[in-house]
C-alpha cells in the first residue's frame, strides 16, 4: 500500500512539472533519447552563430540536415541505427533549435549552404556522405552542386527545391495567402504542424508539443522571414543540369507538404541516384519509420 502512495505521489509530481515546466522536462527526455542514440552535444561557431551539433560513432562521416522548423532532434530516433556504422553529425541549422537568433542575418539558401560549409570545414571534415530532410535535402543537394569534391554521397529526404517538390495544396496556399502551418502563431497550432509532416506520427507526448510549440511560437517573426528568403531561392532545376554525385531520394508517399513528384524531378538531376518512395509515410520518414529508413540507407551504403 506504502508502494502505491509512493508511485501515485511520483506520478502526480511528474505531471506538475510536465505541466509547469515543460521546457525543462523535454531537454531531460532529449537528454535520455541521445543517449540511446549514442550522440553527445557540442557546440561549433560560424559568421556569427553558435551552432549546437549532435556528435556519436566512428568511420566514414555522415552530416544530416534537418528541415524548416525542426532542429537536429528531428535524427536522434534513426541516429541509434546508424552511429553503430558511421560517424554521425547532425547541426542545428542557423536560426533552428538551440543555435542562435540573428535577426540582421540572411537566411537564403546560399547563406544558409555557406554557414553548413563552413561548420564542415571548421571541424575538418573533408569529404563527406551528406543527407538531408526537407529544406535540409534542399541544403545537402546545393553543397553538392557547388562542391562536389567534397559530397561522397547524398541521402536526399523529401528534399525541398524543385517545382515539383513544391506543387501542394499547402504550398501553394501559403504562397497566396502567407499561411503555413509550420510558421506557428499559438501553442495549440503546434499540432496542426505535427498533422502535415507526418502521416505516421512518432511519440510526442503532451510536455514535448507544448514545449516545441512554445519555441516556434517565439520563432514566428524570424522563421516568417527565413521561409520568404528559402522560397525564393532559386529551384534546383533552374541553376543545374545534371550532378554526379550518387544519391539516394526518399520520399513519404503521403507528404502533405511536399509532393512526392518531387523524387522524379531529383533523379534527373541526379542520374546517378536510386529512388525510394515510402508508403504510409508522411514527410519526416526518419523520425516516422526510424529503423526502415536507416535499413534502406545502409543497404543503398553497401551498393556505391
Amino acid at each position: 500500500m506504502v508502494y502505491l502512495y509512493v508511485l501515485a505521489a511520483a506520478i502526480g509530481a511528474l505531471m506538475l512539472v510536465a505541466r509547469l515546466a515543460p521546457v525543462r522536462l523535454l531537454a531531460l527526455a532529449m537528454a535520455v533519447e541521445r543517449r540511446i542514440g549514442g550522440l553527445t552535444l557540442k557546440s561549433a561557431h560560424v559568421d556569427g552563430f553558435d551552432i549546437p551539433y549532435l556528435e556519436g560513432g566512428s568511420g566514414p562521416v555522415l552530416v544530416l540536415i534537418h528541415g524548416f522548423g525542426g532542429d537536429k532532434d528531428n535524427f536522434v530516433r534513426i541516429a541509434r541505427f546508424l552511429t553503430p556504422h558511421y560517424r554521425v553529425l547532425i547541426p542545428d541549422q542557423p536560426g533552428f533549435g538551440g543555435s542562435t537568433r540573428r535577426l540582421d542575418a540572411r537566411y537564403t539558401m546560399h547563406d544558409q549552404v555557406d554557414r553548413i560549409a563552413a561548420f564542415m570545414q571548421q571541424l575538418g571534415l573533408g569529404r563527406v556522405h551528406i543527407g538531408g530532410n526537407s529544406f535540409g535535402g534542399f541544403i545537402a543537394a546545393l553543397h553538392a552542386a557547388r562542391s562536389p569534391e567534397l559530397v561522397a554521397s547524398l541521402w536526399l529526404l523529401d528534399p525541398a527545391g524543385t517545382a515539383a517538390s513544391y506543387s501542394t495544396p499547402v504550398i501553394q496556399h501559403y504562397e497566396a495567402t502567407g499561411d503555413n502551418p509550420l510558421l506557428v502563431k499559438t501553442v495549440a497550432d503546434f499540432d496542426e504542424a505535427i498533422r502535415v509532416t507526418t502521416h505516421k506520427p512518432p511519440f510526442l507526448p503532451r510536455f514535448a508539443r507544448t514545449a516545441l510549440g512554445m519555441r516556434a511560437v517565439a520563432d514566428f517573426a524570424l522563421h516568417t522571414r527565413i521561409a520568404r528568403d528559402l522560397l525564393e531561392s532559386p529551384l534546383m532545376e533552374n541553376a543545374y543540369d545534371t550532378l554526379a554525385t550518387p544519391a539516394l531520394i526518399v520520399w513519404g508517399a503521403q507528404d502533405e507538404l511536399l509532393s512526392p513528384a518531387g523524387a522524379e524531378a531529383y533523379r534527373k538531376l541526379f542520374p546517378n541516384s536510386q529512388v525510394n518512395i515510402m508508403q504510409g509515410i508522411g514527410h519526416l520518414p526518419m523520425a516516422e519509420a526510424p529503423r526502415q529508413t536507416a535499413d534502406d540507407y545502409l543497404a543503398y551504403r553497401r551498393t556505391i
